[in-house]
């Protein structure tokens, strides 16, 4: 008799999350010829400065592993600049990880540091990342929403849902999708809650240098805050290399064993001559990330202007390069509809908020869930003038 074959595909953990909205979004936005405003990296070039230093890297011939948690160069380059921002003296050595951007950074958190059985609470909406890392570590994820129109941190859930299964509380500010910056007030409420339910929190600090009102704090800096925080953060978002995929941790030692610890079986070390150039791109004076900001708020308010006239009442972000919208006055049955309407028959790719939601027991998601759409601004002014000129024609259908 002969045995059924067995059904080699996909991991059972990883089943539910399927091709990235990511990819599904550029694939069609290629095939339309559509203005991609729906991924978030730049389309254009990041600053000469550092190309220089890579291109010197390679030619002196730093071509071979690097130190698998980081060159002692770029762990010192990232020590010094989180001292220049939050105050906090970190150990390079001890304390800095270098991964291979911050996707590989939040793996190796969850896989390090997350046991089959612990919690983890995410907050939504959030990067899909963070739901796929915790599937794989074991773990199972507890979420909570920001709710419109302020999308205001829900404390007095996070207190609910936090319990003795907790191992961490994953936040994200400046925050992707919404651009919100948590503030001191909401980061005392979840750093009381982490104290007390003695817990970690994972801080995903990768635009953090890309803000409009007040600079972010660092939920590491508040009182009792330091033991239990890991830090993640990364080159591509800040100088415009998101290809380079250079990233890092700041952990307390005995936190930054277990996130080594996955690293290692991860990328092991990451590119050795974009590290070398990533040492150049930290030691930029002030006026880089002054500049930076000046650059993205103009491309922020191109971008505000030309969703306002095609109808949309878009929310002003605080901080990151994206800005999301409600679609629903434009008659679609969902966020997914729309996205794909906007890509196929107006030529403009954006970001389908419903994928930074968790899906609910029956594997839907529910309403609120899918009432936003993301547009990322981190394009030419020329881009930015094309999608407007495009989604004119959104305008006069609704």
């Amino acid at each position: 008799m002969q045995a059924t074959p067995r059904n080699f595909g996909t991991s059972a953990r990883l089943q539910p999350f399927g091709e990235s909205v990511f990819a599904t979004i550029s694939r069609l936005a290629a095939q339309h010829g559509a203005v991609n405003l729906g991924q978030g990296f730049p389309n254009f070039d990041g600053p000469q400065f550092v190309k220089d230093a890579g291109m010197r890297a390679i030619k002196d011939g730093f071509g071979q592993y690097a130190r698998t948690f980081g060159v002692p160069e770029l762990n010192a380059a990232v020590a010094a600049r989180f001292r220049a921002t939050s105050g906090i003296e970190v150990a390079p050595d001890a304390e800095v990880t270098v991964t291979s951007g911050c996707t590989e950074a939040i793996a190796a958190v969850m896989l390090g540091l997350i046991d089959p059985g612990d919690e983890v609470v995410l907050v939504e909406p959030f990067y899909d990342s963070y739901a796929a890392c915790v599937a794989m570590a074991g773990g199972t994820v507890r979420a909570i929403r920001l709710q419109a129109p302020e999308f205001a941190f829900p404390i007095d859930e996070l207190r609910r849902v936090v319990g003795p299964q907790t191992k961490a509380i994953l936040i994200n500010s400046p925050h992707n999708p919404l651009g919100r910056v948590l503030t001191r007030s909401e980061l005392e409420g979840i750093a009381a809650v982490a104290r007390v339910a003695d817990c970690l929190v994972f801080s995903d600090e990768v635009y953090e240098e890309i803000w409009y009102g007040e600079p972010p704090v660092s939920i590491a800096t508040l009182p009792g805050m330091r033991e239990r925080t890991v830090v993640m953060s990364s080159l591509g978002k800040t100088f415009s290399l998101t290809g380079w995929k250079i990233g890092w941790t700041i952990a307390p030692p005995n936190i930054t064993a277990g996130i080594r610890a996955a690293h290692q079986f991860l990328t092991f070390c990451s590119a050795t001559p974009l590290q070398r150039a990533a040492v150049d791109a930290l030691q930029a004076p002030r006026s880089y990330y002054e500049a930076l900001r000046a650059d993205y708020l103009m491309r922020r308010d191109a971008m505000l202007t030309v969703l306002r006239g095609a109808g949309f009442d878009p929310y002003v972000p605080d901080g990151s390069y994206f800005v999301v919208a409600e679609h629903e006055r434009f008659g679609f049955p969902n966020d997914f509809a729309f996205a794909l309407h906007l890509v196929e028959k107006v030529g403009v790719a954006c970001i389908p908020c419903s994928a930074f939601y968790a899906p609910q027991a029956d594997g839907t998601k529910d309403a609120d869930a899918c009432r936003l759409v993301r547009f990322a601004f981190c394009k030419t002014d020329e881009t930015i003038r094309d999608a407007g000129i495009r989604l004119r024609s959104l305008s006069a259908r609704s």
